[in-house]
């Protein structure tokens, strides 16, 4: 008996082909701009940062630039803080919210640290409110050699010769509602695997690194955003979205060995923010100035901690 389809696209118990693939970028439409939300943004702060292209995808549907903003006084004798945001595209606060930090704080560490922000890393996925890219690859499992995402390559090149001498890198996402209605079964369904359904946590919370999880770090992180929002609690089994929690709101993953973004440098303080944009305790303001709060927590906890 084969199990009932849970998804619209391909067969129960099969991964998904070449012609499964096309049919799923098929149904994808544009929604918004990269260019009017995101590059307009950036070319605004030119006058206070050096702007860099550090790769362009080249898809179909068109050309994305992609850029990295840096501190104009960079200092090889300073630590060097990476924020990375959009490698999901439809995690919007991911994006903004490194815009704005940028924006209204990056000034502040003038001087104190060498800051690099690549605030978009999958601007098709951006436009297309998606979790993918067109080739329905995941770029946060493809942090990896030969990766097969070209998102994913770029940030990887850019960072390349700054592995080691990179002290903290936050990277900025959102556990939405579409994460449970859409993107898990999607994926169960392009890998032809069964659907088994979760529970999204109501709240912002932390990922460490399972190898190196910096406790006191993720605190003082959680403890600025819980000025912002609302930090999710453990569900029954003690857990968030399938993992223990080893302090309110604080996770840990192998991020490594999953081919997460916070594995591209060798960075002893490393986190990925998860901010929930539809709980009904939280507004789009919120989710921006939660990213926010803890890009400003995180380099303020290392600069304080050499």
């Amino acid at each position: 008996m084969t199990n009932p389809a849970f998804y619209p696209i391909g067969t129960p118990g099969q991964a998904w082909n070449a012609a499964d693939k096309a049919e799923w970028l098929a149904r994808q439409k544009r929604q918004r701009s990269y260019a009017s939300d995101v590059l307009a943004a950036v070319d605004g702060l030119r006058s206070r940062f050096d702007v860099a292209e550090y790769g362009r995808l080249e898809y179909a549907s068109g050309s994305f630039p992609l850029f990295a903003i840096k501190s104009r006084d960079w200092n090889d004798t300073l630590p060097t803080m990476l924020v990375t945001g959009g490698v999901h595209g439809y995690e919007t606060s991911g994006v903004h919210g490194a815009l704005r930090f940028v924006d209204r704080h990056a000034s502040d560490y003038v001087g104190r640290a060498n800051l690099l922000i690549a605030p978009c890393v999958s601007p098709w996925a951006y436009e297309h409110i998606l979790r993918w890219n067109p080739d329905a690859i995941d770029p946060n499992r493809s942090f990896r050699e030969n990766s097969p995402a070209q998102e994913s390559a770029a940030l990887m090149r850019l960072v390349a010769p700054l592995r080691d001498r990179i002290a903290m890198h936050i990277d900025l996402h959102e556990t939405t509602d579409t994460d449970e209605s859409e993107f898990r079964p999607a994926l169960a369904a392009r890998d032809g695997k069964p659907f088994e359904p979760g529970v999204i946590p109501d709240g912002f919370y932390l990922v460490g690194d399972t190898e190196n999880p910096q406790p006191e770090f993720q605190r003082a992180i959680i403890a600025a955003v819980e000025q912002v929002t609302h930090i999710a609690p453990a569900d029954a089994k003690g857990e968030i979205i399938g993992s223990p929690v080893v302090a309110p709101g604080i996770i840990n993953y192998p991020l490594e060995q999953l081919g997460l973004c916070p594995s591209i440098t060798n960075a002893p303080y490393k986190t990925t923010t998860e901010v929930y944009p539809d709980s009904p305790r939280a507004t789009p303001e919120q989710c921006n100035a939660a990213q926010v709060a803890a890009v400003r927590a995180a380099i303020d906890f290392v600069l304080e901690d050499r």
